[in-house]
């Protein structure tokens, strides 16, 4: 695997490359999820190429940019193990140079959900993928369904620009017990993590009693008290939304997704199902 840390390198490291190219966009803390993105690039691509980048545009003033893990050795390690070909970890003056100004703020997708309880965060990420994008130019990037609001983000994006490439989604990888595999994971305590596999069987719970017809409104409440009787000390969300638009539906109807955010302790999971 080739490591290159600039933009002049990577334009060099690019243009050596034959046949199609596959990218995965990471902020490091590697894990299963991740690999499984690198696994279906793979698939996809004849070569893959990652990218390292904790980007501080996509974290609000009291979030956790400061102490967000960085292990660039581990993660190289494993990416290489895993079939990658090229890596980037670009320094924040590569991605916003001096000057920089732009900002990309995807209407409606990015407003309600995640972006209102994180203000300013899709804008973030959209900018940022952008910027990747541009700079690899793969065929295909690859993006799991845990983060699903930031996949429609990004989907939207990419159509709205024009930008030449082709958004893939991959299924959320998860623990044993059915705890979405998250970077943020090893914030929890013991007990915590005990406690947290609340979160997935709400949903799936919630997702069986809305498929057997059950009401909506009281099927989410239902939800949400079980949660808060399992140590949860915040909902920002819990709700069934239409898969494409994300907006909210009282009533079963197409593709559906389940999508809540929730904090336990002093971390903040988030998890979604299929409807």
């Amino acid at each position: 695997m080739q490591t290159v840390r600039s933009s002049e390198e990577l334009a060099r490291a690019r243009a050596e490359i034959e046949g199609t190219l596959a990218l995965v966009t990471t902020m490091g803390a590697l894990h299963a999820g991740h690999m499984a993105l690198v696994e279906e690039a793979r698939r996809r691509a004849d070569r893959v190429a990652a990218t390292i980048f904790v980007n501080p545009k996509q974290f609000g003033a009291n979030e956790d940019f400061g102490s967000y893990p960085r292990r660039e050795t581990e993660d190289g390690r494993m990416l290489e193990e895993a079939g990658c070909d090229l890596l980037w970890i670009p320094a924040v003056a590569d991605i916003y140079p001096e000057g920089f100004s732009t900002s990309i703020h995807v209407a409606g997708l990015s407003e309600r959900w995640e972006g209102e309880a994180r203000p300013g965060h899709f804008d973030g990420v959209a900018t940022v993928v952008a910027r990747l994008l541009l700079s690899v130019r793969p065929d295909v990037a690859l993006f799991g369904e845990k983060d699903f609001q930031q996949l429609a983000v990004i989907r939207r994006m990419v159509a709205d620009l024009g930008v030449p490439v082709e958004i893939a989604a991959v299924p959320t990888v998860r623990e044993a017990d059915g705890l979405a595999l998250s970077s943020r994971n090893a914030y929890l305590s013991d007990d915590e993590r005990r406690r947290a596999v609340a979160l997935p069987n709400a949903l799936e719970e919630a997702r069986k009693s809305i498929l057997d017809g059950a009401p909506v409104s009281q099927v989410l409440q239902r939800a949400k008290q079980q949660l808060v009787d399992l140590g949860f000390l915040r909902i920002d969300y819990l709700a069934l939304v239409d898969a494409a638009t994300l907006e909210p539906v009282d009533a079963p109807a197409g593709e559906m997704r389940l999508i809540a955010a929730a904090v336990i302790g002093s971390t903040r999971l988030i998890d979604n199902l299929p409807v």
